[in-house]
């Protein structure tokens, strides 16, 4: 992140509430954030605010609508405009996540066919991390959801 991503410093901030367990007050500031930059602003922007804001959704669908318009940001983010926001490497790093949080909100509400896809892409993707924490991190997390579908019924129908 540069100094001067007043936007991205603001979209931290709301994810510092929500680590603290203020999910109210961070989804105040990410709603008052995304009127702000609006659904065509800044890709980069759009991407971590809607990435942030299905963190703290308390309802799994609502979560889901967050991660798909994260997802849809991320198609738009050149590898020079991701590094100017601090991702290591290149945009090609924020699909593993985006992948499993889309593939665990399709688990979630019994989408399975939906789930495995994405577990699959974010699975394809996990090149482009690091072997650091955070890279570690996605993989574990990719790792334990391919085993909770693993046990899942293979046809079990989306629940609605």
């Amino acid at each position: 992140m540069t100094g001067s991503d007043a936007v991205m410093a603001r979209i931290g901030q709301g994810i510092e509430l929500g680590h603290r367990g203020e999910r109210e007050a961070a989804r105040l500031l990410f709603s008052d954030l995304w009127d702000e930059i609006g659904a065509s602003g800044d890709p980069m922007h759009r991407c971590a605010l809607a990435h942030s804001m299905a963190d703290v959704q308390d309802d799994v669908r609502e979560e889901l609508l967050w991660d798909l318009r994260a997802l849809e940001a991320a198609d738009l983010i050149t590898d020079e405009r991701a590094r100017q926001a601090g991702v290591i490497g290149s945009a090609s790093g924020l699909y593993p996540s985006l992948h499993l949080n889309l593939a665990d909100a399709y688990h979630r509400l019994g989408d399975l066919g939906r789930a495995r896809d994405h577990l699959a892409r974010g699975r394809a993707a996990v090149g482009a991390l690091g072997d650091d924490g955070y890279g570690q991190m996605i993989r574990r997390g990719l790792d334990r959801l391919a085993d909770r579908l693993a046990a899942s019924a293979p046809d079990e129908p989306p629940r609605r």
